[in-house]
Order: C-alpha cells, then structure tokens, then sequence
C-alpha cells in the first residue's frame, strides 16, 4: 500500500527514521538496548550516513549508559525512542524514576561508577530531563 505525504509535508520515507523499543528493565536490557540502537543506526546509515565514524559509538555509548543508569537506579521496565533530526539522532529514554540524575564524583581508584552521566553530558550536543507522574524521559541529542 502506498503511503501518502503527511500533513506537514514531510516524505514518507521521514517515518523510517524513528524507533520505538521497550525493555522490561533487568540487566540484560541493557545489552537488549544497545542492540536495538545499533539496529537503528544501521537502518539509518543505509539513507543517511553519519558525518563521522564516532558519531555511530557516541551514540550506542550514550543508550548504553542510560540503559544501565535506568537499570541501576529506576526500577521497573523502560523504554527508548531514537528519531532522527535535521543535524543529528535524539535519543530519549524513559524509565519509572522521578529522581532527576545527578552526577556524582568519579573515582578511577575505588572501582565504583559515577562516569556515565558525565560521559552522557560530554557526548551530547543537548540534555534535558523530563520529570512527570510516572517517571521521567531524558532527553540526549547527538550529532549524526
């Protein structure tokens, strides 16, 4: 079937740069979230290449470090949508937590995290968290 212009006058084939994906929220969701990035980005090179190849490990070490930030601190199941912008990818990732993320002091000696959000916020071009009723949505733009 045929699809049809969308109102605004965007391509149909506009709709094949957004993904929506859920995991139940245990650890292996993360490696779950991580796949389903590459997945996305894969479909996305064969339209759209990225500008440069670092862009592509930007973008699955930014969904790896909110799947496991999710996974760590907000219980429950969660999800990720990936769209493509004019300039970049937006990732969102929403979880069940009302607490916005915080970063904390990173110790290389001690072993223990406090890494991941300060890689998110050096990685992206933007970061804004989101808080509502039942979670919070972060939201991640990245160059592409």
């Amino acid at each position: 079937m045929p699809r049809k212009p969308r109102q605004d006058g965007t391509p149909p084939a506009q709709d094949d740069y957004e993904r929506t994906f859920s995991f139940a929220g245990e650890l292996h969701s993360v490696t779950e979230a991580r796949l389903a990035a590459e997945e996305f980005l894969g479909a996305l090179a064969t339209r759209s290449p990225p500008a440069a190849h670092e862009y592509w490990d930007d973008i699955l070490l930014v969904v790896t470090e909110l799947a496991a930030n999710v996974v760590q601190y907000a219980p429950g199941p969660f999800g990720l949508r990936m769209r493509r912008t004019f300039d970049g990818v937006h990732v969102t990732m929403c979880d069940t937590s009302t607490a916005r993320p915080e970063p904390r002091p990173f110790v290389p000696r001690t072993g223990v995290g406090g890494i991941g959000w300060h890689l998110v916020r050096t990685l992206c071009t933007q970061v804004s968290v989101v808080v509502h009723e039942d979670g919070k949505d972060i939201h991640a733009f990245l160059p592409w």
